[in-house]
Formats: C-alpha cells, structure tokens, sequence
C-alpha cells in the first residue's frame, strides 16, 4: 500500500526537529567547550527532568565559583576605590624594598583580570544551565578559581592589615556608589530567575524546590530592602548644596611637576589652587627648606653625590650641601603618577633641573600670586642645633615674607606662644576636639583626613565659624562627596583635574531618590514574576508519564531530553510483517506500507 500522508507528515516533524537541534548544538557545543573542554557531542549530557544540574563534585565547584566572584568582586571594588591612595602606597613599598614599582597598578590589574576570568566563567555556567545542560567544569578551571580565590582572599588580608583605613574609604564610595550597585544587583538577580526558575519546575522533590526558591527570595528582598539602610550627603534637597570647597595643592601640583619643587608651586598656581601645602625641616645651618621624607633618598639624588650619607636626617645637612642636590630627576624616570608623558618639552627640562627651595623661596611665590599657605613643621632630631628654636625660627621667616594672615599654622607646638606673637596667624588643628577645646586654642580651621569626613561634625565646627580642610582628595567621587559633606576645602595632587568640575558628579533629591528605588524594585519584581509564570506555563504543557513512551513533542522541554527521545515517531511505526520479506528487483520496486502500533 502507498505510505500515507499522515505517516509521512509524522516523519517530516521528526526531521525538522532534528535538524533545528542539529542547528542549536554549535552554541551549546562553543559554551560546554570554554567550560568543560567537551567540544564533542557525546561528551556532554542534558539535564533530565527531575535530575539535578550537577554532580555533588561540580555542585560543590559551581558553589566554589559563585563565592570567588563575590570574594574577588569585593577585593577589586575595594583596591580600584583606593586609587586615591595609590601613591602612598607605592612609596610605602619604595621605603621598604628600596626600589620604586607601580605596585598599585600592577595588582589593580591582576584584580580585574582574575575577577574578568571568573566571571565568564559564571555566565558560562548560567547559559549552560539555561540550555538544560549539566554541568561539568574542567580541572585546569578549577584550579584556576582556587587560584583566584586564594589571591583575592590574601591580599584583602595583608592590605587590611598594613593598610586598614582603606576600609573607611569603600564604605564613604558606598555613598555614591550604592545606588548604581543597588540596581545592578537586582539586575543581576532577574536575569538570573530565568534559569533558577527553569530547574525549580523541573524539580521533582519538594526540598529541592523549597531551599533553591528560599534562598533566591531571600537574596532578593535583601536587595529589595538595602536602600533602607543607605546614607549619601549628597542626596538632599535642591538648594541646600554648598560652595564647591577651595583648592589647597599637596606639595604643589606633584601629578604635574616634582612635589615641593618651585615649578610645582607655579603649576598649583596656574591651575587654579587658592592655597599650597608643603612640609617644612630646619637645615643645620637654620635655613627652613621644604622636604617630605626624613632622609633625601626618595626625591633627590643624594646617592650620587653624598653616597655615604643616604641614610642620615634631612636636617643634619647644610644649605649649601642641600644645594648641589637634584629635585626633579627622579620625577621624570620614576613618573610616579604616570602623567610624564603628557608634560610639554619645556616642562621636562624645567622638571629636570629643579632643586630644594627654601620656605623663603615658597613664601614668595605665595605671596605673589595672594595664596594661603599650609605646611607641617617637623623637628630636628636630638643633637642638631635648631632642635629647641625651630619653631622660633621658622615663625621669623614666615613674619618676614608673607601676610600673617595668609598663613594656616598647623603645628602644634608652643601654639599659645606663637599666637601670642603673632595673633593674625590662622591656628589650625590637625585633630578633632570639642568646640570649647578649639575656640579655647583659637582654632579657626581643621585639617583633617579625609577618612574622618562627616557633615553632622563639619556643620557642627561651621557654626561656630571654624572651617574644614581634608586631606588628601584627589579622585572626583572623593571630591563630590566632600563637596556634599559642607567641607570648606581640599588638599589635592590633582588640582588641574578638580579644577574643572563644575558639579557633584552625583547628586539628587530624597525624591528622585525615592522613585529610582521603587522602580528598580518593581520592574525587576514583575520581570521575575512573569518569568516563573513562563516557566510554569512551559511545564504545564509538557506532561511526562512514568514508564510511558509517549511524549508531547512540540512542548518546548523537548530538546532538555535525550537524542533517544526525540525520535519517538519512529520508534511508534512498523513495518507489516508480511512485506518484510517481500522479494525486490531494481526494475520493481516495492515500498513497505507503514502502519502505526
């Protein structure tokens, strides 16, 4: 009998199929490749209904996975807020293994590329697990996440030991940050409902179902809930936002000349500053000069012309022998901000030649240009002539170059008698204390870390006309968020850069505020819920029966099942005994008629 077009109709559905599974393989083939080597097709197997998406073994390796990315996540969000300070810590490495290196840089890019591996890795597995396979992580992964692991945890170990205040710094980035992580999270969490909601229906144990659902939920609310427990200065009110605080350079412009350099000065000046910090050290002759450091290794090439006395005080030279010392070579082969290359030809040859100024030579380029001068004043070590008068001394030249009352006099020392001879100097304290302490002292200014940042306390001190500095801000968000706080100014080593904001990089009101936060929440809350719904939909129309071959094809679960199963058809067609052995000739042929069981 001629095959009828029922059968064959059955048949073209078979095939069809077939060749779109066919089709889809080189995706799953190209994600259990990169993730498990198993390029072939019969090295790979699907998820069954009903089946976990895993072994025990690589259930405890997906878990091992997700706690790296959080781990490393958090390690590289704490160290690339911390580019603030990368300098004091690279100088902090140079002073104890005596060679400069961009350590900072070089870990803050083995952060991002370990975190950027581990993170393919988890969206590897998630489109697996959306495509129905089970999961199989291949051994040269698995150690490479029990690599980053063990980095990601050591290092946020050493730094928070040798550098524990950097904690401060992620929690005040948290309150600019906060709000973008708050959507990506929750972001995150609804593209994830899509697998987490494909598995759950095909779970056939209910505490299965109960823990994978408990724990997503869980996250999810806590997400939902975050910004309950949020607080930004610089959300507020519109018109309440301050003055942009003023300007001080730290040491100058030190991303555009060598720090406490005259060049470096001249450039603060240039870009906008309206006052210059510096560090001052009594020579053993008396002459006030401008030096950081205890010894003259870091910023001058002592080594070449005093090689036996690299390790002594700064102070216990003289004048002229701080004279036939470089200022500015180090400058250009260290470039410790990496901004070198952007200097003109001209400024590199000024660079090149710069020597140690004296106080006398910085308060007169601030006394040209009208600028407020700020500086520490260290004492000479025990045995150096100077190391009972240097306040004294110091204080004489100040009177004699510059208007008092441009002067903010940071040190502590002797501070009645200093303001008893000079009264127009404006005392400022480098430590917090109560308004009664500090109008008792006549402190008219703070000098704070900027770690300590707080705008209850700075409103607190602005009451009583006692204005804030912090120091040292030198990334934007620091500077938005000292902007919102009320401080009234900023040390900064990028002044050409803060110069030229002109805005709060992030500012809003309770209300807008408010309305990102709810309609975060509910969009990703109906996106997931329609998501489940799908899901439970999809599963509805797909019936599966115990010890039964029959099977709703067209369902879409169809391609999560074996090879096996989606031949159904023909494994539901035979051919009439009787025409099996019916005898055949190329010039008359026969087909078997087909007949369904």
């Amino acid at each position: 009998m001629p095959v009828t077009r029922l059968k064959l109709g059955k048949l073209k559905v078979v095939r069809r199929q077939l060749l779109q599974r066919y089709e889809h393989q080189p995706f799953v083939s190209c994600l259990a490749g990169l993730y498990g080597c198993q390029w072939r097709r019969y090295q790979r197997a699907r998820a069954q209904p009903g089946e976990c998406c895993c072994s025990k073994v690589e259930c405890g390796s997906f878990g091992l996975l997700i706690l790296t990315f959080f781990l490393s996540f958090v390690f590289l969000y704490f160290w690339s807020e911390a580019q603030n300070d990368y300098n004091d810590f690279d100088w902090f490495n140079f002073g104890n293994l005596g060679f400069w290196f961009p350590w900072s840089l070089v870990l803050l890019i083995v952060a991002a590329a370990l975190f950027t591996y581990i993170a393919l890795l988890l969206v590897l597995a998630v489109c697996l697990l959306s495509e129905g396979q089970r999961l199989y992580l291949h051994w040269s992964h698995k150690s490479g996440i029990v690599v980053t692991l063990a980095f990601s945890v050591t290092a946020t170990a050493i730094l928070s030991d040798l550098w524990s205040k950097e904690w401060k710094t992620l929690l005040l980035s948290l309150q600019v940050t906060a709000p973008y992580l708050h959507v990506a999270a929750v972001s995150l969490m609804a593209i994830l409902s899509w697998p987490i909601a494909l598995h759950f229906f095909r779970m056939n144990k209910k505490v299965r179902q109960v823990a994978v659902l408990g724990l997503f939920l869980s996250v999810l609310f806590s997400l939902y809930l975050v910004p309950l427990g949020m607080y930004s200065p610089c959300i507020k009110e519109a018109g309440t936002l301050g003055p942009a605080p003023t300007l001080i350079g730290h040491r100058g412009a030190p991303m555009l000349a060598p720090e406490n350099t005259v060049m470096s000065f001249e450039k603060a000046v240039e870009a906008g500053g309206e006052g210059l910090e510096t560090d001052v050290t009594i020579s053993f002759d008396g002459v006030p000069f401008l030096m950081h450091d205890s010894t003259l290794k870091r910023t001058t090439n002592i080594a070449e012309v005093f090689p036996n006395r690299t390790h002594l005080d700064a102070s216990m030279f003289t004048w002229t022998e701080l004279q036939q010392l470089n200022a500015g070579d180090w400058f250009l082969s260290r470039d410790p901000f990496g901004t070198v290359s952007s200097l003109s030809v001209a400024d590199r040859s000024q660079a090149q030649n710069q020597s140690i100024p004296s106080l006398v030579q910085f308060l007169e380029v601030a006394a040209r240009s009208g600028r407020l001068v700020l500086f520490d004043l260290r004492r000479p070590p025990l045995g150096h002539p100077y190391s009972l008068s240097y306040i004294n001394t110091t204080l004489q030249v100040v009177q004699a170059h510059i208007n008092s009352s441009q002067v903010l006099w940071l040190p502590s020392e002797d501070r009645d008698q200093v303001q008893a001879v000079d009264p127009h100097l404006q005392q400022t304290s480098g430590e917090k204390a109560s308004i009664q302490e500090l109008t008792d002292g006549h402190i008219t200014r703070l000098n704070l870390h900027y770690s300590t940042m707080s705008q209850q306390q700075i409103r607190k001190y602005q009451s009583v006309n006692i204005s804030t500095n912090l120091y040292v801000i030198s990334q934007p968000w620091l500077y938005t968020l000292a902007w919102c706080a009320g401080a009234q100014s900023v040390t900064t080593n990028s002044i050409h850069i803060l110069s030229n904001i002109n805005k709060p990089l992030f500012l809003m009101t309770p209300e807008e505020y408010s309305l990102m936060w709810i309609l975060t929440d509910v969009v990703s809350a109906f996106l997931i819920t329609a998501i489940f719904i799908f899901h439970w939909w999809r599963e509805r129309g797909l019936p599966f029966w115990s010890g039964s071959r029959q099977t709703h094809e067209n369902g879409p679960y169809s391609k999560f099942r074996t090879e096996l199963s989606d031949v159904w058809s023909i494994s539901s067609v035979t051919v009439r005994p009787d025409l099996r052995s019916m005898p055949t000739s190329p010039s008359t042929p026969h087909l078997p008629t087909i007949t369904e069981e």
